[in-house]
Formats: C-alpha cells, sequence, structure tokens
C-alpha cells in the first residue's frame, strides 16, 4: 500500500510536530536493541539525521522510497547502512533499527485514535518496511564488498616477494596454491622483477602442504610467465615427501632446477652469479 500525496503531506507534518517525541523513542529502542555497542551521541546523530531526511521526502510528496523527492533519504539510509556495516553490526540489527520507528511513531500516535490517522499509520508502514528492506540490502552488499577487499588483501599479504641479494628475488608460498592466489604470485612475482631488475627469482614451496597436478600447474606457469620476463627460476622446498608425489603424479618440472632448501637455491643462483660461497663449519668444542 503506498503513500498518497495527501497521506504523505499528513505524516510529513506529523513527524515534523513531534519530532523530539519520536527520535527519542526511536533512539530509546535502537539503543535496547545495541546494547551499548554504539555511543549514545553517535545513535542520536544517527536516528535525527535519518528523521530528517524522511520528514523532508514527506513533505515534497515522496509516497514511496523509489520516488525522485526521496533521493536524499535513500542517501542517508545508504549512509547509515555502510556505516553499520563497517562497525560490525548485523543486518538484522541494522534493518530492525529502521524497523524500530513504526514503535516509535505509535508511540506518539497513543492519544490520536482516529480511523484517518490509522488509515495513514497503515500506509506509512509499508513506507518503513521499504526503507528496511533497502538498508538490508545495502548492508548486504557493503559486507561482500569488505569481505572481497579483505581477502584481497590478505592474499596480498600471504603472497611476499622478497630481495634475497642483489639480482636475487624469492617468493616463499605458504598453504593451499590455489587459481586465485596462484594470480597475485605470478602478478607480484613479475612486478618486482620489473622493478628490481633482478634475474633470479626462488619460489619456496616449503611451506605448501601438498602439491598435486593442478598446484604444479600454476607454478609451472608462473615459472614460464618469469622466462617470458627474462628470470630464470629456481624451486626450493622440495620435501621427500612432496618429491614423491611429483614423481607418482608424473609431473615434469623439465630443466627448472629443484632444490630442497631455500639455503640450498640461493648457493645455487649465487654460483650462478659467481659469487663465492662455503658452507660454515661447526665450532669445534676446546
Amino acid at each position: 500500500m503506498a503513500l498518497s500525496a495527501d497521506e504523505s503531506g499528513r505524516l510529513g507534518e506529523l513527524l515534523a510536530s513531534r519530532s523530539e517525541q519520536v527520535t527519542q523513542r526511536w533512539t530509546e529502542i535502537i539503543a535496547g536493541q545495541l546494547r551499548g555497542r554504539l555511543s549514545q551521541a553517535e545513535l542520536v546523530r544517527q536516528v535525527q539525521e535519518l528523521h530528517r531526511a524522511l520528514v523532508d521526502a514527506l513533505s515534497k510528496g515522496a509516497v514511496d522510497l523509489n520516488a525522485e523527492d526521496a533521493t536524499e533519504l535513500r542517501a542517508v539510509l545508504a549512509d547509515f547502512s555502510r556505516g553499520q556495516a563497517r562497525q560490525g553490526f548485523s543486518a538484522t540489527e541494522t534493518a530492525t533499527g529502521v524497523f524500530a520507528l513504526k514503535e516509535a511513531l505509535l508511540t506518539a500516535l497513543d492519544n490520536d485514535q482516529s480511523v484517518a490517522t490509522l488509515r495513514d499509520y497503515v500506509a506509512f508502514s509499508a513506507l518503513v518496511d521499504q526503507m528496511g528492506l533497502f538498508t538490508f540490502e545495502t548492508f548486504v552488499r557493503t559486507r561482500e564488498s569488505l569481505i572481497a577487499d579483505q581477502a584481497e588483501q590478505l592474499l596480498e599479504l600471504s603472497t611476499p616477494v622478497v630481495k634475497l641479494w642483489e639480482s636475487v628475488v624469492a617468493v616463499p608460498l605458504v598453504g593451499t596454491l590455489d587459481s586465485a592466489r596462484a594470480q597475485v604470485v605470478m602478478e607480484r612475482l613479475l612486478q618486482t622483477l620489473v622493478d628490481t631488475g633482478s634475474p633470479y627469482a626462488i619460489i619456496d614451496i616449503t611451506g605448501v602442504p601438498a602439491v598435486d597436478t593442478q598446484v604444479a600447474q600454476h607454478i609451472l606457469k608462473t615459472v614460464v610467465a618469469a622466462r617470458l620476463m627474462g628470470a630464470d627460476c629456481i624451486i626450493s622446498g622440495i620435501r621427500p615427501q612432496i618429491a614423491q608425489t611429483i614423481v607418482a603424479l608424473g609431473i615434469e618440472f623439465g630443466d627448472i632446477a629443484t632444490k630442497a632448501s631455500l639455503a640450498d637455491a640461493l648457493r645455487h643462483v649465487l654460483r650462478l652469479t659467481g659469487v663465492e660461497t662455503s658452507r660454515r663449519q661447526p665450532r669445534r668444542e676446546a
């Protein structure tokens, strides 16, 4: 049931005339739901801003949330939803905070039981339902965006590219190497090769729990991409269990150098670059 232009105007006047009573009760209801997880000052500010935007929309003749005159109201509701999502509140808490306006207005109408007023209230309830659903949908989109951003940040943090020596960079891989992460590994390695001009890259898989055909393919694609950039790759961290798995699966690394540890791979690269290395002899007891 949509509001008529007359109902919209009357409700706008009612909310404006009983502004303090409505916002106070609205704030009390939301505060009870949030149990102190939002400061009173911030909560009051949010409620007053929502109330002002709603009164402004109704006074302009907005009959539903999709009306042109409700543009500012939609913007305020969207800001409210995004703020709730970023502060860790749930979608239900966000939507019920808007639905609480029904009870707040009903409290203000206790002394007015006329048929016209009740009819206006029912029509107004439909508008509040629209507002609640709009905040819920906006909240969900915001949370999905936040989760996607956090996942991307975690991928970047879990895939560092470090400079081990002049002209040598390394990618220490830890955890499962899926398609998304493999793409991040490749992009970060290639960008580092461009930035540093390093001709050698070590891909260390010591922290990869298991190597299957898919993981091997991801590694090989990264090696090929690095070679196209003019860099040779060495794979380190080939433990006995991984070596057996690679043989059992028939995975071929071709002419790619493989080493048991990152230290061995670094020594191999340094020899290729003409740097003399020697193993440190254990200290003898006196």
